[in-house]
């Protein structure tokens, strides 16, 4: 059955929406008005409900009884259950990639690490506030560009899958709470990491990939945590904001 035209454009609808959400450019609790975004995207409201549903699905807003779509506050439990969940998925992937990787796929590896490393210097020579919030949707695209290196290589669809809705929940709260320049080391180690790991894809170890993939993703749980609990002292609370993407 071919898709309806609806259906398509509630697929492009909930992708940029997703996106925006996972870039840290609609910040949990952020309100969602279904009004304004069919004039944004110049749709009638009927895709725009579709797009929120499947959203709602994916965990990244939540429908609010009497106050519309909300992009999803999450618990400090809630995030470490996701990286805990993530970790396993990326160990398992990193290993089974470790035996598949060609030449050719560890170059554009490299290339991606070298673009992650590029930008993380650059945002560790921002001062905090908005100049470096600025960069952060750019920092998490170019994190998820390496690890994306690894699970098209592994070619584990459902691990893949499960990995990305685990990495959904805790991208946004990484940009809007970037930190100041005392948590420059851990920005460091982050990048630091992604060179191991491309390292030991390298070498041909599914075991050591497996470990340092894993002990990357629980790392940068401690880095997450760090960082929020410097930044406003507790986890994210909801706040009363009304949508705008591409402001």
């Amino acid at each position: 059955m071919t898709p309806s035209l609806d259906s398509t454009k509630a697929d492009d609808i909930a992708l940029v929406i997703e996106e925006a959400i996972v870039a840290g450019e609609l910040e949990p609790g952020t309100v969602l008005r279904q009004e304004q975004l069919s004039e944004q995207f110049n749709v009638s409201r009927t895709p725009i409900r579709e797009a929120l549903r499947r959203l709602a699905a994916l965990g990244l807003v939540s429908f609010v009884p009497n106050r519309g779509v909300r992009v999803r506050t999450i618990s400090r439990e809630e995030l470490h259950e996701a990286f805990m969940v993530r970790g396993e998925l990326e160990a398992l992937a990193t290993g089974v990639a470790a035996t598949k990787i060609t030449p050719a796929e560890l170059a554009e590896l490299e290339e991606a690490e070298q673009r992650f490393a590029e930008i993380s210097r650059d945002l560790r020579k921002r001062e905090p506030g908005e100049a470096r919030r600025s960069i952060m949707g750019e920092w998490v695209r170019a994190n998820h560009a390496f690890h994306d290196v690894i699970y098209r290589v592994a070619d584990l669809p459902l691990v893949e899958q499960l990995a990305k809705s685990a990495r959904r929940s805790f991208s946004g709260p990484a940009v809007w709470a970037p930190g100041d320049h005392s948590t420059d080391g851990l920005y460091v180690k982050n990048a630091e990491q992604h060179r191991a790991i491309r390292q030991a894809l390298a070498a041909g170890s599914p075991a050591g990939a497996r470990e340092l993939a894993r002990e990357h993703v629980l790392s940068s749980f401690a880095m997450l945590e760090t960082i929020l609990e410097q930044v406003g002292g507790s986890w994210p609370q909801p706040k009363r904001a009304t949508a705008k993407l591409g402001s």
